[in-house]
């Protein structure tokens, strides 16, 4: 497809429109770059659109749902995203475990309220979180950046230290109860790693931390509302997005200063080809993707028929029994097998946001990790699960929509084998991502950038990838002139 379609040049040409890309084309354009945003698709937003995917009036977020990170990422907490039509939406909890045997386990806002939840373990999780809260949002800056000096060094080595270690080891070290166990498995499962895997614990310790500094909202309206008010924003500082503009090499592209791409490493070294070294384009061939995903999303006659109706108090549900159960689903992704009882994470937007589906109904969405590029319907073994803690709950449902790795790689290509973190955050590719360079970001082609969810911090609606990526280019743009990229 020619480039013809647009005047230029520009000082900076963004290739996708997901969060980070979003994130680092509104940074440019705040420092007065003239800006160009190209996506191939007819709708913006990558993982974080909204569409009805069930039955008409029943509005589903098609990847992204709750937004702990959006909400406390350093870079949106700067920008007046509400002046463009963001509203957050918060509940009363923000995760909710169900057991089999006893009431589920909520992590609330408040330590003490959840140290409660933990009985005995309640003392051990204030020892983890509550130093971590004398300046959250600093640390969590911190946390959400590529390797360098921490602004908080002491608050950084105290999370560091817990961190590393795999999440199995933490929760049977630190804990002797199995409700603070499973909610430690469920917050790392998030990690989309082995949960014996070192480093595991750092996805939980965000989560934990983030859920004592925020309750874990949904965007009013879908998560389609983050994407439109970034837009927005842009828009109001004079940046440009270009729908069904698809970029398969560097003759799509117009003339800029630099070019900024969120998109996974095989896509940028397809599209650069020789712009870059045929050495540094193997090397992102190598980079590894991890488990996918299968989802599900539901129109519901009703809310979900909790045993404990304690968790429809929360955004968020972990189903997935104990911390043994969870650590041997992923465990399973990891290995491509397949799980009997796999770990779900479970969204419940419309409980909090009616405007998701029609008066007295529900929506409902739930997904499980999966062997890369699973070919396998895993919709049985979902619903059984839910059914498992929610008796009654397949009665409720009036349609589905099934998603598996095919599917999200067909909706963002990004998703490669349905990983739609990514890749794999393991200690190999933590901060070694997309290869290892001492600025991430940058490529041998001083105008070729990467701002994906494939470079530091990694997955999440947060838009640091994009921002951190931006702030290097913005550093080397000025000594640049204009040009066709060859």
């Amino acid at each position: 497809m020619s480039a013809s379609r647009d005047d230029g040049p520009h000082d900076a040409v963004v290739v996708g429109s997901g969060p980070n890309g979003l994130a680092a084309a509104v940074e440019l354009a705040r420092e007065g770059a003239k800006v160009l945003v190209l996506e191939g698709a007819d709708t913006i937003g990558g993982g974080t659109r909204t569409a009805e995917l069930t039955l008409p009036g029943f509005r589903h977020d098609v990847c992204s749902a709750a937004h702990p990170m959006g909400i406390l990422s350093p870079f949106f907490r700067r920008l007046p995203l509400a002046e463009h039509g963001l509203e957050w939406i918060r509940p009363a909890a923000s995760i909710a475990h169900p057991l089999d045997d006893g009431p589920a386990v909520l992590l609330r806002r408040s330590v003490d309220a959840t140290c409660e939840e933990l009985g005995a373990d309640g003392r051990a999780w204030r020892r983890i979180v509550e130093p971590l809260l004398d300046d959250p949002h600093a640390l969590l800056e911190d946390v959400l950046g590529p390797l360098g000096w921490p602004r908080r060094p002491f608050a950084f080595a105290r999370f560091g230290a817990l961190a590393l270690w795999p999440s199995t080891w933490l929760a049977r070290a630190a804990f002797r109860g199995e409700r603070a166990r499973a909610l430690w498995a469920g917050c790392s499962a998030h990690s989309v790693l082995p949960l014996s895997h070192p480093a595991t614990s750092a996805l939980g310790l965000v989560f934990a931390l983030t859920a004592h500094v925020e309750d874990w909202p949904v965007a009013k309206g879908g998560s389609q509302a983050i994407t439109h008010a970034l837009a927005s924003l842009l828009a109001s500082l004079g940046g440009v997005v270009r729908t069904g503009w698809r970029v398969g090499s560097v003759d799509d592209l117009p003339p800029a200063r630099v070019y900024l791409f969120d998109t996974d490493p095989l896509q940028l070294a397809a599209i650069a080809g020789d712009a870059l070294p045929a050495g540094y384009r193997a090397r992102l061939r190598r980079f590894r993707f991890g488990p996918g995903v299968f989802k599900l999303d539901l129109a519901l006659d009703g809310p979900i028929p909790w045993r404990d109706p304690g968790c429809l108090e929360a955004s968020t549900v972990h189903v997935g029994g104990s911390l043994e159960e969870i650590a041997a689903s992923e465990r399973a992704a990891w290995r491509g097998e397949r799980s009997e009882r796999p770990f779900l994470i479970v969204v419940q937007q419309s409980q909090f946001d009616p405007s998701r589906a029609p008066v007295g109904k529900h929506t409902g969405y739930a997904y499980c990790h999966v062997p890369a590029g699973s070919t396998e319907d895993a919709t049985e073994r979902i619903e059984a699960q839910i059914e498992r803690f929610a008796p009654g709950f397949r009665d409720r449902i009036l349609a589905r929509h099934a998603a598996g790795p095919a599917w999200f790689e067909n909706h963002d290509p990004n998703y490669v084998g349905g990983a739609v973190t990514g890749g794999a955050a393991d200690l190999a590719q933590l901060f070694t991502r997309p290869v290892a360079r001492l600025d991430p970001y940058s490529t041998p082609n001083p105008r070729i950038w990467i701002c994906s969810a494939s470079t530091p911090p990694g997955g999440g609606v947060h838009g640091m990838c994009g921002f951190h990526a931006a702030r290097r280019a913005l550093a080397r743009m000025g000594d640049l002139a204009p040009v066709r990229l060859r």
